[in-house]
Protein backbone atom coordinates (compact mmCIF):
# COMPACT_ATOMS: atom_id res chain seq x y z
CA UNK A 1 0.00 0.00 0.00
CA UNK A 2 3.13 2.51 0.72
CA UNK A 3 4.51 1.65 -2.20
CA UNK A 4 1.80 2.40 -4.36
CA UNK A 5 0.88 5.85 -2.50
CA UNK A 6 4.72 6.49 -3.09
CA UNK A 7 3.87 5.82 -6.79
CA UNK A 8 1.06 8.06 -6.84
CA UNK A 9 2.91 10.98 -5.20
CA UNK A 10 6.02 10.37 -7.46
CA UNK A 11 3.60 10.98 -10.40
CA UNK A 12 1.57 13.56 -9.44
CA UNK A 13 5.13 15.42 -8.47
CA UNK A 14 5.76 15.09 -11.69
CA UNK A 15 2.87 16.23 -13.21
CA UNK A 16 3.43 19.37 -11.45
CA UNK A 17 6.82 19.96 -12.86
CA UNK A 18 5.66 19.15 -16.20
CA UNK A 19 2.49 21.54 -15.89
CA UNK A 20 5.36 24.23 -14.47
CA UNK A 21 7.30 23.75 -17.25
CA UNK A 22 4.74 24.11 -19.89
CA UNK A 23 3.62 27.29 -18.43
CA UNK A 24 7.57 28.80 -18.22
CA UNK A 25 7.90 27.70 -22.22
CA UNK A 26 4.15 29.51 -22.89
CA UNK A 27 5.63 32.84 -21.03
CA UNK A 28 9.31 32.55 -23.10
CA UNK A 29 7.76 31.90 -26.35
CA UNK A 30 5.50 34.42 -25.62
CA UNK A 31 8.00 37.19 -25.15
CA UNK A 32 10.42 35.64 -27.69
CA UNK A 33 7.91 36.31 -29.94
CA UNK A 34 6.99 39.85 -28.73
CA UNK A 35 10.50 40.55 -28.97
CA UNK A 36 11.14 39.50 -32.34
CA UNK A 37 8.08 40.97 -33.90
CA UNK A 38 8.67 43.92 -31.81
CA UNK A 39 12.48 44.89 -31.99
CA UNK A 40 12.73 43.65 -35.73
CA UNK A 41 10.41 46.61 -37.08
CA UNK A 42 13.77 49.01 -35.53
CA UNK A 43 16.14 47.01 -38.26
CA UNK A 44 17.34 48.78 -41.06
CA UNK A 45 16.00 46.66 -44.32
CA UNK A 46 17.41 46.78 -47.49
CA UNK A 47 15.49 48.42 -50.30
CA UNK A 48 14.46 46.25 -53.22
CA UNK A 49 13.49 47.68 -56.83
CA UNK A 50 11.23 45.80 -59.02
CA UNK A 51 10.80 45.55 -62.36
CA UNK A 52 7.51 44.24 -63.73
CA UNK A 53 6.82 43.06 -66.50
CA UNK A 54 3.84 45.82 -67.76
CA UNK A 55 7.27 48.26 -67.82
CA UNK A 56 6.60 49.48 -64.56
CA UNK A 57 8.82 49.84 -61.30
CA UNK A 58 8.62 49.71 -57.48
CA UNK A 59 10.51 50.33 -54.36
CA UNK A 60 9.89 48.44 -51.05
CA UNK A 61 11.19 47.25 -48.23
CA UNK A 62 10.43 43.13 -47.56
CA UNK A 63 7.42 42.83 -45.10
CA UNK A 64 6.64 39.20 -45.95
CA UNK A 65 6.63 36.29 -47.84
CA UNK A 66 4.03 33.83 -49.06
CA UNK A 67 5.95 31.09 -51.13
CA UNK A 68 3.02 28.83 -51.10
CA UNK A 69 0.76 31.62 -52.75
CA UNK A 70 3.80 32.94 -55.33
CA UNK A 71 3.23 36.81 -53.47
CA UNK A 72 5.36 38.77 -51.24
CA UNK A 73 4.31 42.29 -49.42
CA UNK A 74 6.34 45.05 -49.57
CA UNK A 75 6.51 48.32 -47.90
CA UNK A 76 6.71 50.60 -50.89
CA UNK A 77 6.30 53.70 -47.75
CA UNK A 78 4.96 57.54 -50.02
CA UNK A 79 1.98 57.37 -48.84
CA UNK A 80 0.99 61.14 -49.81
CA UNK A 81 1.99 59.51 -53.53
CA UNK A 82 0.00 56.41 -53.24
CA UNK A 83 -2.65 56.40 -50.47
CA UNK A 84 -0.70 53.40 -48.95
CA UNK A 85 2.32 52.23 -47.61
CA UNK A 86 1.99 48.29 -48.21
CA UNK A 87 1.73 46.64 -51.74
CA UNK A 88 1.25 42.60 -52.61
CA UNK A 89 3.12 41.67 -55.48
CA UNK A 90 2.50 38.41 -57.80
CA UNK A 91 6.00 36.35 -58.41
CA UNK A 92 4.87 36.11 -62.01
CA UNK A 93 4.69 39.85 -62.51
CA UNK A 94 8.08 40.75 -61.57
CA UNK A 95 10.58 40.26 -64.42
CA UNK A 96 13.79 41.74 -62.40
CA UNK A 97 14.19 42.23 -58.83
CA UNK A 98 17.04 44.59 -57.93
CA UNK A 99 18.74 46.42 -54.86
CA UNK A 100 20.11 49.77 -55.90
CA UNK A 101 22.68 51.60 -53.85
CA UNK A 102 21.49 55.25 -55.07
CA UNK A 103 18.26 54.89 -53.42
CA UNK A 104 17.29 57.12 -50.49
CA UNK A 105 15.12 56.25 -47.64
CA UNK A 106 13.68 59.34 -45.97
CA UNK A 107 12.06 59.66 -42.05
CA UNK A 108 9.07 62.63 -42.09
CA UNK A 109 7.25 64.33 -40.09
CA UNK A 110 4.05 63.35 -41.76
CA UNK A 111 3.08 61.13 -44.23
CA UNK A 112 5.37 58.18 -43.52
CA UNK A 113 8.65 57.33 -44.73
CA UNK A 114 9.60 58.11 -48.86
CA UNK A 115 11.57 55.73 -51.01
CA UNK A 116 13.11 57.27 -54.08
CA UNK A 117 16.24 58.97 -54.98
CA UNK A 118 17.80 62.60 -54.59
CA UNK A 119 18.36 64.29 -57.52
CA UNK A 120 18.85 67.97 -56.19
CA UNK A 121 18.70 70.05 -52.80
CA UNK A 122 17.75 73.59 -53.24
CA UNK A 123 18.59 76.09 -50.38
CA UNK A 124 17.19 79.09 -51.93
CA UNK A 125 18.73 80.31 -55.03
CA UNK A 126 21.47 78.02 -55.02
CA UNK A 127 20.89 73.94 -56.10
CA UNK A 128 23.08 71.46 -55.13
CA UNK A 129 23.14 67.84 -56.55
CA UNK A 130 24.87 64.59 -56.37
CA UNK A 131 27.35 63.77 -53.16
CA UNK A 132 27.61 67.56 -52.32
CA UNK A 133 23.52 67.42 -52.03
CA UNK A 134 24.24 63.96 -49.93
CA UNK A 135 26.85 65.72 -47.71
CA UNK A 136 25.20 68.74 -47.07
CA UNK A 137 21.79 66.52 -46.38
CA UNK A 138 23.32 64.52 -43.68
CA UNK A 139 24.99 67.74 -41.86
CA UNK A 140 21.67 69.20 -41.26
CA UNK A 141 19.45 66.30 -40.68
CA UNK A 142 20.20 62.70 -38.24
CA UNK A 143 19.93 64.43 -34.81
CA UNK A 144 22.16 67.60 -35.94
CA UNK A 145 20.83 71.14 -35.16
CA UNK A 146 18.11 72.68 -37.57
CA UNK A 147 19.04 75.99 -38.45
CA UNK A 148 17.64 78.09 -41.97
CA UNK A 149 16.30 74.96 -43.04
CA UNK A 150 12.46 76.51 -44.26
CA UNK A 151 14.07 77.24 -47.33
CA UNK A 152 15.58 74.28 -47.77
CA UNK A 153 13.64 71.63 -49.94
CA UNK A 154 14.89 68.61 -51.36
CA UNK A 155 13.87 67.65 -54.97
CA UNK A 156 13.69 63.58 -55.15
CA UNK A 157 11.68 60.79 -57.82
CA UNK A 158 10.43 57.60 -57.06
CA UNK A 159 10.55 54.54 -58.62
CA UNK A 160 8.12 55.48 -61.72
CA UNK A 161 9.75 59.16 -61.96
CA UNK A 162 7.18 60.91 -60.27
CA UNK A 163 9.05 64.06 -59.19
CA UNK A 164 8.74 65.11 -55.12
CA UNK A 165 9.66 67.89 -53.36
CA UNK A 166 9.76 67.74 -49.43
CA UNK A 167 10.80 70.77 -47.32
CA UNK A 168 14.13 69.69 -45.37
CA UNK A 169 12.65 70.36 -41.98
CA UNK A 170 9.91 67.61 -42.23
CA UNK A 171 12.56 65.40 -42.45
CA UNK A 172 14.19 63.61 -39.41
CA UNK A 173 16.56 60.78 -40.85
CA UNK A 174 18.06 59.75 -44.80
CA UNK A 175 20.07 57.14 -45.22
CA UNK A 176 21.29 55.24 -47.99
CA UNK A 177 19.51 52.01 -46.74
CA UNK A 178 21.59 49.35 -49.25
CA UNK A 179 25.16 51.24 -48.70
CA UNK A 180 24.97 50.30 -45.59
CA UNK A 181 26.77 47.46 -43.57
CA UNK A 182 26.34 45.43 -40.61
CA UNK A 183 27.78 47.93 -37.56
CA UNK A 184 26.19 51.45 -39.10
CA UNK A 185 22.78 49.04 -39.24
CA UNK A 186 23.39 47.38 -35.57
CA UNK A 187 24.07 51.56 -34.82
CA UNK A 188 21.06 52.90 -36.04
CA UNK A 189 19.12 50.00 -34.96
CA UNK A 190 19.76 51.13 -31.34
CA UNK A 191 19.28 55.32 -31.84
CA UNK A 192 16.06 53.91 -33.17
CA UNK A 193 15.15 51.86 -29.97
CA UNK A 194 16.14 55.00 -28.09
CA UNK A 195 13.76 57.43 -30.00
CA UNK A 196 11.42 54.76 -29.61
CA UNK A 197 11.65 54.51 -25.68
CA UNK A 198 12.63 58.77 -25.39
CA UNK A 199 10.21 60.49 -27.63
CA UNK A 200 6.72 60.91 -28.18
CA UNK A 201 4.25 59.36 -30.54
CA UNK A 202 4.02 60.84 -34.18
CA UNK A 203 1.27 59.94 -37.48
CA UNK A 204 -1.58 59.07 -35.43
CA UNK A 205 0.62 57.07 -32.88
CA UNK A 206 2.12 54.63 -35.00
CA UNK A 207 5.61 56.26 -35.55
CA UNK A 208 7.58 57.79 -33.13
CA UNK A 209 8.11 56.88 -29.17
CA UNK A 210 6.20 55.98 -26.43
CA UNK A 211 7.66 57.86 -24.11
CA UNK A 212 4.56 59.95 -21.99
CA UNK A 213 2.79 56.13 -22.56
CA UNK A 214 6.17 54.77 -19.88
CA UNK A 215 5.88 57.73 -18.48
CA UNK A 216 2.27 57.87 -17.51
CA UNK A 217 1.90 54.19 -16.74
CA UNK A 218 5.09 54.17 -14.18
CA UNK A 219 3.28 57.30 -12.38
CA UNK A 220 0.15 55.77 -12.02
CA UNK A 221 1.46 52.60 -10.71
CA UNK A 222 3.11 54.56 -8.05
CA UNK A 223 0.35 56.71 -7.02
CA UNK A 224 -1.88 53.05 -7.38
CA UNK A 225 1.09 52.03 -4.82
CA UNK A 226 0.88 54.70 -2.28
CA UNK A 227 -2.53 54.86 -1.66
CA UNK A 228 -3.74 51.25 -1.69
CA UNK A 229 -0.51 49.94 0.24
CA UNK A 230 -1.69 51.82 3.68
CA UNK A 231 -4.90 51.36 2.87
CA UNK A 232 -5.33 47.95 2.60
CA UNK A 233 -2.21 47.04 5.59
CA UNK A 234 -4.64 49.17 7.84
CA UNK A 235 -7.77 47.38 6.80
CA UNK A 236 -6.17 44.02 7.02
CA UNK A 237 -4.19 44.78 10.07
CA UNK A 238 -7.61 45.62 11.63
CA UNK A 239 -9.49 42.77 10.62
CA UNK A 240 -6.71 40.31 11.87
CA UNK A 241 -5.54 41.68 15.32
CA UNK A 242 -8.07 44.03 16.74
CA UNK A 243 -11.23 43.17 15.56
CA UNK A 244 -13.42 40.56 18.06
CA UNK A 245 -15.61 39.10 15.15
CA UNK A 246 -19.04 39.19 14.81
CA UNK A 247 -21.31 39.91 11.99
CA UNK A 248 -19.62 43.39 11.15
CA UNK A 249 -16.48 41.36 10.13
CA UNK A 250 -17.78 38.80 8.43
CA UNK A 251 -19.68 41.34 6.34
CA UNK A 252 -16.31 43.04 5.91
CA UNK A 253 -14.81 39.76 4.47
CA UNK A 254 -17.45 38.63 2.13
CA UNK A 255 -17.10 42.45 0.46
CA UNK A 256 -13.59 42.13 0.26
CA UNK A 257 -14.06 38.93 -1.30
CA UNK A 258 -16.92 40.18 -3.65
CA UNK A 259 -14.74 42.59 -4.65
CA UNK A 260 -12.21 40.75 -5.91
CA UNK A 261 -14.58 39.53 -8.28
CA UNK A 262 -15.74 42.37 -9.55
CA UNK A 263 -15.69 43.11 -13.63
CA UNK A 264 -13.15 46.21 -13.55
CA UNK A 265 -15.18 48.17 -16.13
CA UNK A 266 -17.20 48.65 -12.72
CA UNK A 267 -15.10 50.16 -10.75
CA UNK A 268 -14.51 52.57 -13.85
CA UNK A 269 -17.91 53.50 -13.75
CA UNK A 270 -18.04 54.16 -9.80
CA UNK A 271 -14.91 55.85 -10.48
CA UNK A 272 -16.46 58.43 -13.02
CA UNK A 273 -19.66 59.17 -10.76
CA UNK A 274 -17.61 58.99 -7.27
CA UNK A 275 -14.04 60.28 -7.95
CA UNK A 276 -14.68 62.53 -10.95
CA UNK A 277 -18.17 63.76 -10.89
CA UNK A 278 -18.91 64.07 -6.57
CA UNK A 279 -15.42 64.85 -5.68
CA UNK A 280 -14.17 66.32 -8.17
CA UNK A 281 -16.68 68.40 -9.17
CA UNK A 282 -16.77 69.70 -5.23
CA UNK A 283 -13.25 70.52 -5.50
CA UNK A 284 -13.98 72.56 -8.78
CA UNK A 285 -16.71 74.42 -6.60
CA UNK A 286 -14.80 75.12 -3.73
CA UNK A 287 -11.25 76.12 -5.16
CA UNK A 288 -11.46 76.76 -8.94
CA UNK A 289 -14.64 78.32 -9.13
CA UNK A 290 -13.36 81.21 -11.88
CA UNK A 291 -12.80 78.61 -13.96
CA UNK A 292 -15.97 76.73 -14.47
CA UNK A 293 -17.60 75.95 -16.86
CA UNK A 294 -14.28 74.31 -17.37
CA UNK A 295 -13.16 72.17 -15.46
CA UNK A 296 -10.11 71.21 -13.31
CA UNK A 297 -10.35 68.32 -11.12
CA UNK A 298 -14.07 67.54 -12.31
CA UNK A 299 -12.94 65.52 -15.25
CA UNK A 300 -10.87 62.71 -15.62
CA UNK A 301 -7.14 62.88 -14.51
CA UNK A 302 -4.15 60.45 -13.19
CA UNK A 303 -5.00 61.13 -9.48
CA UNK A 304 -8.49 59.64 -10.05
CA UNK A 305 -7.23 57.36 -12.07
CA UNK A 306 -4.57 56.21 -9.20
CA UNK A 307 -7.58 55.66 -6.61
CA UNK A 308 -10.01 54.15 -9.12
CA UNK A 309 -7.23 51.35 -9.20
CA UNK A 310 -6.06 51.44 -6.09
CA UNK A 311 -9.98 50.33 -4.98
CA UNK A 312 -9.41 47.75 -7.86
CA UNK A 313 -6.52 46.09 -6.17
CA UNK A 314 -7.43 46.59 -2.64
CA UNK A 315 -8.72 42.92 -2.25
CA UNK A 316 -5.36 41.74 -3.30
CA UNK A 317 -3.24 43.59 -0.45
CA UNK A 318 -5.37 43.14 2.22
CA UNK A 319 -5.78 39.31 1.27
CA UNK A 320 -2.41 38.96 0.74
CA UNK A 321 -1.40 41.49 4.16
CA UNK A 322 -3.84 39.00 6.38
CA UNK A 323 -1.97 35.81 5.22
CA UNK A 324 1.43 37.55 6.31
CA UNK A 325 0.35 38.27 9.62
CA UNK A 326 -1.10 35.03 9.91
CA UNK A 327 2.59 33.51 9.36
CA UNK A 328 3.96 35.21 12.40
CA UNK A 329 4.21 33.24 15.17
CA UNK A 330 2.09 33.61 17.87
CA UNK A 331 5.49 33.64 20.31
CA UNK A 332 6.77 36.50 18.63
CA UNK A 333 3.20 38.57 20.00
CA UNK A 334 3.81 37.00 23.68
CA UNK A 335 7.65 37.73 23.72
CA UNK A 336 7.28 42.05 23.32
CA UNK A 337 3.80 41.82 25.44
CA UNK A 338 5.98 39.94 28.13
CA UNK A 339 9.20 42.66 27.39
CA UNK A 340 6.57 45.17 28.25
CA UNK A 341 5.53 46.28 25.35
CA UNK A 342 1.90 47.83 24.04
CA UNK A 343 -0.27 46.13 21.49
CA UNK A 344 0.54 49.23 19.26
CA UNK A 345 4.38 48.37 20.29
CA UNK A 346 4.13 45.19 19.17
CA UNK A 347 2.20 45.83 15.59
CA UNK A 348 4.54 48.32 14.55
CA UNK A 349 8.05 47.10 15.89
CA UNK A 350 7.62 42.77 15.67
CA UNK A 351 4.39 41.94 13.80
CA UNK A 352 4.01 44.31 10.66
CA UNK A 353 7.99 43.47 10.39
CA UNK A 354 7.66 39.83 10.34
CA UNK A 355 4.65 40.21 8.10
CA UNK A 356 6.34 42.21 5.49
CA UNK A 357 6.80 39.71 2.76
CA UNK A 358 3.37 38.98 2.49
CA UNK A 359 2.45 42.74 2.17
CA UNK A 360 5.07 42.88 -0.59
CA UNK A 361 3.52 40.22 -2.19
CA UNK A 362 0.10 41.86 -2.69
CA UNK A 363 1.45 44.85 -3.37
CA UNK A 364 3.68 42.64 -6.82
CA UNK A 365 0.09 41.21 -7.28
CA UNK A 366 -1.58 44.82 -7.51
CA UNK A 367 1.21 46.57 -8.94
CA UNK A 368 0.94 43.30 -12.13
CA UNK A 369 -3.08 43.63 -12.40
CA UNK A 370 -2.91 47.37 -12.33
CA UNK A 371 0.03 47.94 -14.71
CA UNK A 372 -2.39 45.88 -17.59
CA UNK A 373 -5.94 47.45 -16.80
CA UNK A 374 -7.56 49.15 -19.47
CA UNK A 375 -10.79 49.40 -19.34
CA UNK A 376 -11.84 51.27 -16.18
CA UNK A 377 -8.76 53.71 -17.22
CA UNK A 378 -10.85 54.71 -20.57
CA UNK A 379 -13.21 56.31 -18.24
CA UNK A 380 -11.56 57.98 -15.82
CA UNK A 381 -8.58 59.81 -17.81
CA UNK A 382 -6.99 57.62 -20.00
CA UNK A 383 -6.35 59.30 -23.24
CA UNK A 384 -5.22 58.43 -26.81
CA UNK A 385 -2.91 61.54 -26.71
CA UNK A 386 -1.55 63.58 -24.07
CA UNK A 387 0.96 66.39 -25.08
CA UNK A 388 1.53 67.72 -21.79
CA UNK A 389 3.05 65.51 -19.17
CA UNK A 390 1.42 65.29 -15.21
CA UNK A 391 4.87 66.12 -14.02
CA UNK A 392 6.79 69.47 -15.52
CA UNK A 393 8.75 72.16 -14.21
CA UNK A 394 5.46 74.57 -14.05
CA UNK A 395 4.33 75.08 -10.57
CA UNK A 396 2.95 73.54 -8.85
CA UNK A 397 5.37 70.69 -11.15
CA UNK A 398 2.83 67.52 -10.33
CA UNK A 399 -0.65 68.03 -12.47
CA UNK A 400 -2.71 65.01 -11.04
CA UNK A 401 -6.02 66.75 -12.46
CA UNK A 402 -4.22 66.44 -16.42
CA UNK A 403 -4.80 63.44 -18.26
CA UNK A 404 -2.47 60.84 -19.48
CA UNK A 405 -1.08 57.73 -21.67
CA UNK A 406 -0.91 54.53 -21.17
CA UNK A 407 1.07 51.49 -22.68
CA UNK A 408 -2.16 49.29 -22.36
CA UNK A 409 -4.49 51.77 -23.33
CA UNK A 410 -1.68 52.67 -26.78
CA UNK A 411 -1.87 48.92 -27.67
CA UNK A 412 -5.57 48.54 -27.76
CA UNK A 413 -5.80 52.04 -30.01
CA UNK A 414 -3.03 50.82 -32.32
CA UNK A 415 -4.06 47.48 -32.52
CA UNK A 416 -7.98 48.40 -32.94
CA UNK A 417 -8.41 52.00 -33.73
CA UNK A 418 -5.63 52.91 -36.19
CA UNK A 419 -6.37 54.10 -39.28
CA UNK A 420 -3.23 52.26 -40.93
CA UNK A 421 -3.16 48.83 -38.83
CA UNK A 422 -0.24 47.36 -40.98
CA UNK A 423 1.86 50.03 -40.43
CA UNK A 424 1.14 49.87 -36.70
CA UNK A 425 1.93 45.94 -36.05
CA UNK A 426 5.30 46.70 -35.18
CA UNK A 427 4.52 49.37 -32.90
CA UNK A 428 1.93 47.16 -31.56
CA UNK A 429 4.50 44.29 -30.75
CA UNK A 430 7.06 46.77 -29.80
CA UNK A 431 4.77 48.47 -26.96
CA UNK A 432 3.23 44.91 -26.22
CA UNK A 433 6.97 43.99 -25.42
CA UNK A 434 7.44 47.01 -23.49
CA UNK A 435 4.95 46.44 -21.43
CA UNK A 436 5.33 42.90 -19.90
CA UNK A 437 9.03 44.27 -19.26
CA UNK A 438 8.44 47.42 -17.58
CA UNK A 439 5.94 45.14 -15.16
CA UNK A 440 8.59 42.37 -14.77
CA UNK A 441 11.34 45.11 -13.80
CA UNK A 442 8.86 46.19 -11.24
CA UNK A 443 7.92 43.32 -10.26
CA UNK A 444 11.80 41.83 -9.63
CA UNK A 445 12.60 44.98 -7.62
CA UNK A 446 9.60 43.92 -5.55
CA UNK A 447 10.74 40.82 -4.92
CA UNK A 448 14.12 41.82 -4.39
CA UNK A 449 13.13 44.09 -1.72
CA UNK A 450 10.80 41.19 -0.13
CA UNK A 451 13.45 38.59 0.02
CA UNK A 452 15.64 40.76 1.50
CA UNK A 453 13.18 41.36 4.49
CA UNK A 454 12.61 37.40 4.11
CA UNK A 455 16.02 36.45 5.18
CA UNK A 456 16.21 39.37 8.15
CA UNK A 457 12.80 38.49 9.32
CA UNK A 458 12.92 34.53 8.89
CA UNK A 459 9.77 34.22 10.91
CA UNK A 460 7.62 34.56 7.69
CA UNK A 461 6.39 31.26 5.97
CA UNK A 462 4.95 33.49 3.15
Amino acid sequence: MAKKQDKIGFSLTWLCAGSLGLCLVGVIGLLLLLGYQGLSGFWPKRVMELRLKDGSKALGELVRSQPEKHRFQLKIGNRDLYGLDFKWFNDQDVQERSWPKDVVRLEREEHGIFLGRLKALEIGKRILSGPEAWEFLQKNINGTPRKGQASMVLKLVDAAGTSKEIPLKAVLRAIHPNQMGFWKRLGLFFRRNLEFLTENPRESNTEGGVFPAIFGTILMVFLMTLFVTPLGVLAALYLREYSSGGWFVRSVRVAVNNLAGVPSIVFGIFGLGFFVYLLGGSLDSLFFSDRLPSPTFGTGGILWASLTLALLTIPVVIVATEEGLAAVPGIARQGSYALGATKFETMWKVVLPGAAPGILTGVILAIARAAGEVAPLMIVGMVKLAPDLPVDGQFPFIHLERKFMHLGFYIYDLGFQSPNVEASLPMVYATAFLLVVLVTILNLFAILVRNRLRRKYATSAV
